[in-house]
């Protein structure tokens, strides 16, 4: 026992932040990665949970960019930031969902994709995302709306950031029923399933020095 207490506080005293520099390239990389998964699943008419499934399926019932409504459904949610998890993680959430809506519409620019399998699309894309999470939460960021939300319950709650999301994301995509198709759909909770397998399988704050 004394060992492992040892072990804890020697693991405390060596925790070292990361600086400002680290924090806005991890954000950057995280950003990148996630949106070019909302690319792929965008490209295939597909979906995913959370905020960005909500932007999808306003995307294709009103035309108007993705990047717009991930960017606008997130507003509300900034409150809850500020008051839970302080300044610091707000102000590196809102410039990690910022760099997403803009990176996500930026990206049809530089690359062109053919017709691509919905069920290939959405596993990688769902495990783009769900790695460019986990980027962005080992650096005390998300990418808002019910992300903010599944930490908070993490943090405060020891409710498991990755089961809270899957639950959430199934009833998202599962209200989608009436807009894609039942392909579509059965693809779409797959990469959902994936993501949220990603998150819960590797993000466990606990296990971090730093």
């Amino acid at each position: 026992m004394s060992s492992v207490n040892n072990s804890t506080i020697s693991n405390e005293q060596n925790k070292t932040p990361h600086s400002l520099i680290e924090d806005l390239l991890a954000i950057v990389t995280g950003t990148l990665v996630v949106s070019f998964g909302i690319m792929l699943l965008r490209h295939a008419g597909a979906i995913t949970g959370g905020t960005a499934g909500i932007g999808f399926l306003m995307l294709y019932i009103s035309d108007i960019p993705f990047g717009v409504w991930f960017f606008t459904l997130n507003l509300p949610f900034y409150y809850l930031s500020i008051k839970q998890m302080g300044w610091a993680f707000t102000l590196k959430t809102f410039l990690a969902v910022a760099l997403v809506s803009v990176f996500a519409e930026i990206h049809p620019y530089f690359i062109h994709l053919e017709p691509v399998n919905p069920f290939y699309a959405t596993v990688i894309g769902g495990m783009l995302m769900g790695l460019g999470m986990l980027v962005l939460f080992r650096h005390k960021a998300s990418l808002g709306g019910l992300n903010i939300l599944a930490l908070y319950l993490q943090e405060h709650k020891g409710i498991r950031a990755g089961t809270f999301q899957m639950c959430v994301d199934c009833s998202i995509i599962i209200a989608s029923f009436f807009i894609v198709s039942i392909p579509i759909l059965l693809a779409s909770i797959l990469g959902a399933f994936l993501l949220n397998l990603i998150i819960a399988m590797n993000h466990r704050p606990f296990r971090y020095l730093a």
